[in-house]
């Protein structure tokens, strides 16, 4: 997300940062720049106009700190105004009211508002220690039931069942009835898709909303489309008290104009946002963290968030132990942790999120490829449980086999033992005293998929 926006910007502030003193002339001239990057980051005009006018304004202005450069201040007052379109603060769910607190899923078809639900009962259940049910008032998509049937299972979450022959409102009413002699925490309603011009789809999700008085109304919007996403949120809004957003296929959107343009059109926050299509691929919205990412300035609290939620820490203490023993560093626990890169969203998501990462050439950036990882699963599934114990054996036949295996070539099977023989001799260096620091400095940045 935003890989076009912060191109664009970190292009412009580079020039600026080169400046001995700031005029009026040169900050106009990068703002010219930076309109330009968030028009064509399909930013709203309206927002984009008043954007640049609040930073020109600081920037020539007197608020300038005196640890800053003129050039670093730029960017200080770029990011604190990137901040203050996004909203000033996380916004998180509002659960205080009494169980089951009800939360409302609403929006266009095709959003992926089902699957949100999903995300966002994982969500509640794991990070918030919740007990949560769902239920699905969508009585028009075939299979729209059983797919968060599938899905609240998938996720752990109780399932409370519903018929396309029944109302909306009378499932919703239900639910709730059900959700509280269970004890659930919180209620997720998924309702049907529409199309914000449909009247009596629009009636129809506003009696929903009525006969439960939901704690939270959220409006799932897909963010590559873009100002339809702003104007379909706007529409929402008209006829149903929204309490926030949530983006979903932000990982395939480059631009990131719905992220930058919500808030400030409807004046909802935006609450989470979906990284991905796997239950876990679910982030809290953190205006300050994505406007440092936009700028190349790193992620590193996500980061630190996403490994704590992630890695398996069991396995994590079961390798440190068998290494503590002396015990080798064989394929089968470096495919372990090549998947659990995988499940951090690869390389590139680790990238996205350290800082000092957008400085990367180039041409060294284009290189990071997230499949190699799968390529390198695929050997190493490809290999017999002794291959995998015992490396030294993989010889001329054994890797011609593994490259078939695995529809790579053999010179990939090399790779991959010559990156293995890399990591083990790091793996041995830190059972040593000191071992830690001997190894990162070995490293010197190369992990499997970067091309240094």
């Amino acid at each position: 997300m935003f890989e076009q926006l912060s191109d664009r910007l970190r292009e412009t502030l580079k020039h600026v940062r080169g400046q001995a003193r700031l005029t009026e002339d040169n900050v106009k001239t990068a703002m010219r720049e930076v309109r330009i990057a968030l028009l064509e980051a399909d930013v709203a005009l309206p927002v984009v106009k008043e954007f640049v006018s609040r930073v020109r304004e600081r920037a020539v202005g007197q608020d300038v700190m005196s640890s800053l450069t003129p050039g670093q201040m730029v960017i200080k007052v770029v990011r604190d105004e990137l901040v203050a379109l996004m909203g000033e603060t996380s916004e998180s769910l509002n659960l205080a009211a009494r169980p089951p607190v009800v939360v409302m899923v609403a929006g266009l078809q095709g959003a992926g508002k089902t699957t949100t639900v999903a995300k966002l009962a994982r969500w509640l259940k794991d990070l918030q220690r919740k007990k949560v049910a769902v239920v699905s008032t969508d009585i028009y998509r075939p299979a729209a039931i059983d797919q968060l049937q599938k899905l609240a299972g998938d996720v752990g979450a109780a399932f409370i069942p519903s018929t396309p022959h029944q109302q909306p409102a009378d499932i919703a009413r239900e639910a709730v009835e059900q959700a509280r002699r269970m004890v659930s925490d919180v209620l997720l309603i998924d309702t049907a898709g529409r199309l914000h011009v449909d009247a009596e789809m629009m009636a129809e999700i506003r009696t929903v909303a009525e006969s439960v008085q939901p704690a939270e109304t959220l409006f799932v919007v897909d963010s590559m489309t873009g100002q339809d996403a702003v104007n379909s949120a706007r529409a929402f809004d008209d006829a149903l008290p929204l309490t926030g957003v949530i983006l979903t296929k932000t990982d395939g959107d480059a631009r990131g104009g719905a992220a930058l343009s919500i808030r400030q059109v409807t004046g909802k926050p935006i609450k989470f946002m979906g990284t991905g299509e796997k239950v876990d691929a679910l982030e809290a919205f953190h205006p300050d963290r994505i406007a440092s990412r936009i700028l190349g300035m790193g992620d590193v609290l996500s980061l630190v968030e996403e490994v704590e939620q992630k890695v398996d820490k069991e396995k994590a203490q079961q390798l440190a132990r068998k290494i503590s023993k002396g015990k080798g560093f064989d394929l089968d626990d470096f495919r372990e942790q090549i998947m659990q890169m995988e499940k951090m969203g690869g390389l590139s998501g680790l990238l996205d999120k350290l800082p000092g990462m957008a400085q990367l050439p180039g041409n060294v950036a284009a290189q990071v490829d997230d499949g190699q990882i799968n390529r390198l699963v695929a050997m190493i599934n490809s290999m017999t449980p002794r291959e995998r114990a015992f490396p030294a054996i993989i010889k001329g036949s054994r890797k011609r086999r593994i490259a078939a295996g695995s529809g790579t070539q053999v010179q990939d099977v090399n790779r991959l033992l010559k990156q293995f023989g890399q990591m083990q001799k790091m793996m041995k260096k830190m059972t040593k005293r000191g071992g830690m620091a001997r190894m990162m400095r070995g490293m010197k940045g190369r992990m499997p998929g970067m091309p240094f």
